[in-house]
């Protein structure tokens, strides 16, 4: 067992999770990675190693767990995992989601695609979080001066209306309020609880719209003329993980190039 803190980052093979499970190895902390490809086809385990060796390269320790996040008992065997290799999780990074598998207007979308990501973008980090949560609050007892802290990635569309993808929208709406409950029920322990709020960032998610996003960006859709990167998103992570707001759990940390603004 390390004395190194440990990171949980959920949805860390690729894209965001990976920036941010290398921005949390680079301040010194050991992480387990989540991953699971949805698409069913497995592509996820090799970029799981990779990012494994490239954390491993900075001089702490990864271990990786292909799961289902939106499972009850691979959400249990994560948090299982986790004891049994670090015997302790000082941060929990709530990552992992999904857009719809086709975008179809509200009036004609379904239960299934609807239930699809509400399972994976919100019931599952709630839970996920409540697990962790109470296994945080027992650590807090035996440690009480190490810090804990947990982290949600919501998304601009937690208040931005896209019909086409009404369900993704409404998930990440939901972790706005997931946030504040849990800011507010664990803030008697100190643990701070954040939500990161991205903007256009380039991932595979957004690769298919490369083209409309590049014009918008191009006429001032954002106020930083560019788009985000995963790496942008990671250094907020960073900066709570630091430790740097940990007075101002429940705050959501917009990573938008200003997106958010509203101006005339």
């Amino acid at each position: 067992m390390s004395d190194r803190p440990t990171a949980i980052v959920t949805g860390a093979s690729r894209g965001i999770g990976k920036a941010i499970s290398l921005e949390l190895a680079s301040l010194g902390y050991d992480i387990v990675i989540n991953y699971f490809d949805f698409k069913d086809d497995k592509s996820d385990d090799g970029a799981a190693i990779e990012t494994q060796n490239e954390i491993k390269a900075i001089g702490v320790e990864c271990e990786i767990l292909r799961g289902d996040v939106s499972s009850p008992d691979d959400r249990r065997r994560l948090v299982d995992f986790t004891k049994e290799n670090f015997g302790r999780c000082d941060m929990l990074i709530n990552n992992a989601g999904v857009a719809p598998s086709k975008r179809i207007d509200i009036l004609e979308a379904t239960e299934d695609s609807y239930d699809r990501v509400m399972n994976i973008n919100l019931k599952a980090p709630y839970f996920l979080t409540q697990l962790v949560a109470n296994w945080m609050i027992e650590q807090k007892k035996g440690n009480p001066k190490r810090n804990y802290r947990i982290c949600n990635t919501s998304s601009l569309s937690a208040y931005t209306s896209s019909p086409a993808r009404g369900e993704y929208c409404l998930s990440k709406a939901g972790i706005g309020m997931m946030t504040k409950l849990y800011a507010d029920r664990l803030a008697e322990y100190e643990i701070g609880v954040f939500e990161i709020r991205p903007g256009i960032i380039m991932t595979d998610m957004t690769s298919a719209v490369k083209d409309k996003y590049d014009k918008l960006i191009a006429e001032g859709l954002t106020l930083t003329k560019r788009w985000g990167r995963p790496e942008d998103v990671a250094k907020a992570v960073g900066a709570i993980a630091e430790g740097r707001l940990d007075f101002s759990t429940g705050q959501v940390i917009n990573v938008d190039g200003g997106f958010h603004l509203r101006r005339l």
